[in-house]
């Protein structure tokens, strides 16, 4: 009885001290990256601005991740990766922290806490021009607080043992891979528009570079999706129509698309979907280059 008592108690510490090292190494991987972005913008409160961060707010698809009235939303039932996400009351937070922080979330990727985020896709906004960001946090901080009960994110030990080993990444991981705006404004104002409503919609689940991606979409949950050069096959009116109804050619229900589209691009104005229209036909010219997150 004596060695048995010995060898479960060995057992258990050993356990306990597995759990422990789990623990440690996936937060010092959290904790290792510090903001670098100083954001100075002044935050606006005119009506057009506040409408502007509306509109920013609406085709980026904060409604639809922290609820139609930015309330929060507790995605348990949809999301098993990690073991719980929780996507905080936005009209809340916004007033609850400085402006240098918001943004340290929306486009670099890092909490409030300091600690790199998992489930909030910043490498999607992190070529966010710093006037539409301003906008969007003077919309967010005008708009009422809907007060509900959340409940506390939770990682999971799953999660953390791939972040400890290094086989996850954060959300600051990603936004770091994000490749820069390469049209000039002033050369080409039409394609430029068009990359920058691009690199801020559509690379959340088409790849970084918008190629398309097999690594990422849903945690691995989810079909590839494709490399987006397909919209030259699309003319004005079809495109249109797949980005708002998420109702690819041959009149295919795409999945995703058909629940993300309807609810974040029927906002965009004609001209928005003009130049990303032709921003991606424009694709179709260009080798996809490689990279990890597709085939």
């Amino acid at each position: 009885m004596r060695w048995l008592l010995l060898i479960v108690g060995s057992a258990t510490t050993a356990m306990a001290l597995g759990f422990a090292a789990v623990y440690l190494l996936s937060e010092m991987q959290l904790q290792d990256r510090e903001a670098v972005h100083q954001f100075s913008t002044s935050i606006p409160d005119d009506a057009a601005s506040i409408e502007r961060g509306r509109h920013i707010a609406r085709t980026r698809g904060c409604f639809g991740c922290h609820g139609q009235q930015l309330q929060g939303y507790d995605f348990d039932e949809q999301w098993d990766w990690p073991k719980r996400a929780v996507a905080p009351n936005l009209a809340k937070y916004a007033r609850t922290h400085d402006a240098q922080t918001i943004e340290a979330a929306v486009r670099q990727g890092i909490g409030a806490d300091g600690r790199e985020l998992m489930s909030m896709p910043s490498f999607n906004f992190a070529r966010l021009r710093d006037d539409d960001l301003a906008a969007l946090i003077a919309f967010l901080r005008s708009a009422p607080v809907v007060e509900v009960s959340l409940p506390r994110p939770a990682l999971g030990w799953d999660v953390r043992w791939d972040i400890a080993r290094g086989r996850e990444l954060s959300m600051a991981d990603w936004v770091e891979m994000v490749p820069p705006l390469r049209l000039d404004p002033a050369v080409q104002p039409i394609l430029a528009e068009g990359e920058y409503l691009a690199m801020t919609m559509c690379n959340e689940c088409h790849g970084l570079d918008l190629r398309g991606e097999s690594y990422y979409s849903g945690w691995d949950s989810g079909p590839p999706t494709p490399d987006l050069a397909i919209v030259a096959a699309y003319d004005r009116v079809q495109f249109e129509r797949l980005i708002e109804s998420g109702y690819a050619l041959g009149d295919r229900k795409l999945g995703l698309m058909a629940l993300v589209a309807p609810d974040r691009f029927p906002s965009l104005s004609d001209s928005e979907v003009d130049s990303l229209h032709q921003f991606l036909q424009s694709l179709a010219s260009e080798p996809a280059p490689d990279a990890f997150w597709r085939p």
